[in-house]
């Protein structure tokens, strides 16, 4: 059974006699991918760990829920919180609320907007996001002049949210890399949001289809709205064999999509690694340890070529 309490059953918990330590997590929203993989991670972690207790909370990309979900993890006496944020930009308000309460707090795989100033208590756990659009951007690079198409190409960008720090710094690596000279004979033809999702990435790229301009990849901030581009080109009758398609996380879903043929780059971020780190950081700092402010987990790249090596 998972070690997995809400925050219901906390008030009951802080009556016994014995009290497990208990860490306060706030996870932007429950009904992504990703995130559940995080998730996941961290309860795997937990079940590995004796007298340790999650109260596992969703923010559904309220920022204002967020907020009242720490300072509800406050009140309740928890021992640390992890914090997955909704707005990376509305972090300040968190970490100034669990100082003021003594109580360590760890940001885990967004980076949050204070990173400069974060208290001694405070950290933060993910995986450098430069390496992410920068991996995955420059395979394609490479694709297409093996393509024969050095001369010129042309390619959309779906990003994710635009709150979201790794959306933000996904982007700008696409961007940083067809700046190079060995890729600018790549360009945007456009960039837009799709909010991480599959559905408005199946939307969006339908619509660039409509208008009949002719690209040869598209560069999505996350697998999720690589697959929703996929699914609107081959509704459209467009050989996958034709466009290079990359993304971000290197999903199940994705993996799929990669051993099909229709997706051609991922990046493999360990998802369920950062839960579990951002478990053992809120640990050490709940017990007073030093830790290092920043924790990177290593993203890694993901081609047809070693698809084979992230399966389960």
């Amino acid at each position: 059974m998972k070690k997995f309490v809400t925050v219901g059953a906390l008030a009951m918990l802080m009556g016994g006699t014995a009290m497990a330590e208990t860490i306060g997590v706030s996870v932007a929203r429950f009904d992504d991918n990703g995130l559940t993989i995080m998730r996941n991670g961290m309860t795997d972690h937990v079940e590995t760990l004796d007298g340790v207790e999650l109260i596992m909370e969703d923010a559904q990309d309220d920022v204002a829920r967020q907020l009242d979900q720490i300072n509800n993890f406050i009140a309740s006496g928890v021992d640390a919180i992890i914090v997955n944020a909704v707005d990376t930009n509305a972090t300040q308000a968190m970490s100034q609320a669990a100082e003021a309460a003594g109580v360590p707090l760890v940001y885990v795989n967004r980076q949050p907007i204070n990173m400069d100033t974060l208290p001694e208590s405070q950290a933060f756990v993910a995986s450098n996001e430069i390496e992410s659009g920068t991996l995955k951007a420059f395979e394609i690079c490479k694709n297409l002049r093996a393509a024969g198409k050095s001369g010129g190409a042309t390619a959309y960008m779906l990003m994710g949210q635009l709150s979201n720090q790794a959306a933000v710094q996904r982007s700008k690596d696409v961007e940083d890399v067809l700046g190079m000279d060995m890729c600018n004979f790549i360009t945007l033809i456009d960039s837009q949001t799709a909010n991480w999702s599959r559905d408005q990435a199946q939307d969006l790229m339908t619509n660039w289809i409509s208008s009949g301009e002719p690209f040869d990849a598209v560069f999505a901030n996350n697998d999720e709205m690589a697959i929703g581009a996929i699914q609107a080109m081959k509704s459209a009758g467009i050989s996958m064999d034709d466009v290079q398609v990359g993304g971000v996380d290197a999903t199940p879903d994705a993996l799929v999509s990669m051993q099909a043929g229709d997706m051609d780059v991922t990046v493999f971020q360990d998802l369920a690694g950062q839960g579990a780190g951002s478990i053992d950081t809120a640990l050490k700092l709940a017990a007073g340890e030093d830790v290092d402010k920043t924790v990177f987990i290593p993203f890694k790249l993901v081609t047809p070529d070693n698809v084979s090596e992230f399966l389960n």
